[in-house]
């Protein structure tokens, strides 16, 4: 999986958003399962992960911010 950008982040929905983050933090876990158990994997996939579910909580917590303004 590539690094996606934040650009292509954003034209997602909130739901989209929502399994999207369920989906990354299952794919965390189980990165770190297999570092655990000394499984072989690409150890670059856990940072990517990381940086990804930060970006998608990030921008689902701008957008409810957003929504308790207006």
């Amino acid at each position: 999986m590539s690094l996606s950008k934040f650009a292509d982040i954003i034209s997602l929905s909130n739901d989209e958003i929502s399994e999207a983050i369920i989906e990354t933090e299952n794919q965390l876990f189980n990165l770190r399962f297999k570092q655990a158990t000394r499984q072989t994997f690409k150890s670059h996939e856990i940072k990517n992960a990381k940086r990804r579910l930060a970006q998608l909580k990030t921008l689902l917590t701008l957008r409810l911010q957003n929504l308790e303004q207006s």
